[in-house]
């Protein structure tokens, strides 16, 4: 017999969407002569807090099931279906045959928190069918799965196989915002045609990419095929196949612009492209109004901790240290102790190696040992520890020794965050041939701090102390600013009298 129903129904059944996990919007890493790098997770926090911040819609979802759950006639194990409650204007329930019929502002809601809503929708609660042919919203919180909130049309939908399709939908799956064709729905993944992805959340977005194919994997990777990158309306190159790793994104897609008192205006670019299996070919293009081009070009292989690296170009560190590569062969392998909280890394670099009108016959190797942030009365304590030698063919040099590195790192409050830390290492400027990525003294202590003034405004101070010869080599000052999609960072080194301004996008 078929009910006219004016209220809501309560049943028990599983309602499932599979989707991306919660991700933050970005991996930053930061760039410092000072160890004003150990207060990146500031940033990464943020970002993740930004990320993860409920909607009005979704704190209102939270509500609706806490409020489902006072009503529940009988307490609901682990083992039992997430009960559903239909609401509508006009809902008709067949307790035969399981089918029923909702139309005008119908909402259909799992203790589990997930919502569906749409003008009319009609299924079966015994196969778990659900259609809908005009348009419909799709939102979902559930603990231990993926934030998705999504407006498509033409939706099917099975909530015992978890598998469907919707028409023409945009919203935001995991950390990104989305729009396709055709989303189809699997247990393990989420397949959307025709459509874009963005971190930026701006209705225009600055940054996007497109793509025929994407292919999202919850926990893992999002995997495009047929891929453009846009900046605004134009598309700066294309791919037939990316791969992100959705678990560690990181920015190399988009350019980054800046100032530098030593190289001028700058302009920086990273091309990669998949050649064949674990191995990538990729192009850094960093061109400055001073020096004039500056890049480097890698061919990459990589295998579970090992890799190899064969590297052409110019390369520069934080003091405007240069070196050319012509080239150089970089081979590594790394991977954790066992189930220790050591993590060991074994390296080995060879090269043609020019810089200052110097060539040599460059060779490093060595191993290091990192241990995880270990908790120490309320900071983070993290220590390493290595060997290496360097040989130099230009003078048959030959340099070695140990090198160690202990930190402190603490988060008082919101607004506020300091380090101090030490480190020694047998190689400097005062014995290397080669003054890329040396340190100027073999023993410097470091501090610095970071506060926050508001939402897009945060100020911070790196310094260098050297131990021998008693003097502060470097105090430099830091303003991160951030736009919409972007974060523009200015930092002035006051020793150098130098300024380095950065414009970057939010890492993918």
């Amino acid at each position: 017999m078929t009910k006219p129903i004016k209220t809501r129904i309560l049943l028990t059944l599983t309602v499932a969407c599979t989707a991306l996990p919660m991700t933050a919007h970005a991996a930053y890493r930061g760039n410092s002569d000072t160890g004003f790098q150990h207060l990146d997770f500031i940033e990464n926090e943020r970002r993740e807090e930004r990320a993860n911040r409920l909607t009005p819609e979704q704190e209102k979802l939270l509500a609706d099931v806490a409020e489902m759950a006072k009503h529940l006639r009988h307490p609901v194990t682990e083992e039992a279906p997430s009960p559903i409650a239909f609401e509508g204007d006009d809902l008709t329930y067949d307790e035969r045959t399981g089918e029923f019929t909702a139309k005008g502002h119908v909402d259909i809601m799992q203790l589990a928190a997930r919502r569906f809503q749409g003008d009319y929708v009609e299924g079966n609660t015994v196969s778990g069918d659900v259609s809908v042919p005009d348009r419909a919203h799709l939102l979902q919180l559930t603990e231990g799965a993926s934030r998705v909130t999504l407006d498509g049309y033409r939706i099917q939908y099975n909530y015992k196989t978890r598998e469907g399709t919707m028409a023409e939908a945009e919203g935001k799956v995991g950390g990104y915002y989305m729009t396709g064709k055709r989303f189809e729905f699997y247990p393990d993944k989420i397949v959307v045609y025709n459509g874009t992805q963005t971190k930026c959340s701006a209705e225009k977005p600055d940054y996007h990419l497109s793509a025929d194919v994407a292919e999202l994997y919850p926990g893992d990777k999002l995997v495009l095929t047929n891929v453009k990158f846009w900046l605004k309306n134009k598309v700066i190159f294309a791919r037939k196949h990316y791969e992100v790793d959705i678990s560690h994104p990181i920015q190399r897609n988009f350019p980054s612009a800046g100032y530098d008192s030593d190289d001028g205006l700058w302009l920086e670019q990273t091309f990669d492209y998949d050649v064949a299996p674990r191995v990538t070919a990729s192009a850094n293009l960093y061109v400055t109004t001073n020096k004039g081009w500056r890049s480097h070009y890698d061919l990459g292989w990589g295998n579970g901790g090992a890799s190899a690296v064969l590297t052409y170009g110019v390369f520069e560190d934080g003091d405007n240290a240069w070196v050319k590569k012509q080239p150089s062969l970089t081979l590594g392998y790394g991977q954790r102790l066992g189930q220790t909280p050591i993590t060991y890394h074994l390296y080995s670099e060879y090269g043609r190696w020019y810089s200052d009108g110097i060539h040599s016959n460059h060779w490093k190797y060595g191993v290091s040992v990192a241990h995880d942030t270990i908790p120490f009365h309320g900071y983070g304590l993290d220590l390493a520890a290595g060997y290496s030698v360097i040989r130099e063919s230009y003078d048959r040099s030959r340099v070695q020794g140990l090198n160690a590195s202990a930190y402190l790192t603490k988060k008082f409050s919101d607004r506020f965050a300091a380090y101090i830390g030490g480190l020694y290492t047998k190689t400097s400027k005062q014995n290397a041939l080669f003054g890329f990525d040396q340190e100027d003294y073999s023993k410097v202590l470091q501090a610095g701090l970071s506060y926050r003034l508001d939402e897009h405004n945060r100020i911070g101070i790196g310094t260098k102390y050297a131990v021998d010869p008693h003097q502060w080599t470097d105090v430099d000052y830091y303003w991160f600013h951030d736009l919409h999609c972007s974060q523009i960072i200015l930092r002035y080194r006051s020793k150098q009298d130098s300024w380095k301004v950065k414009w970057e996008f939010t890492p993918w």
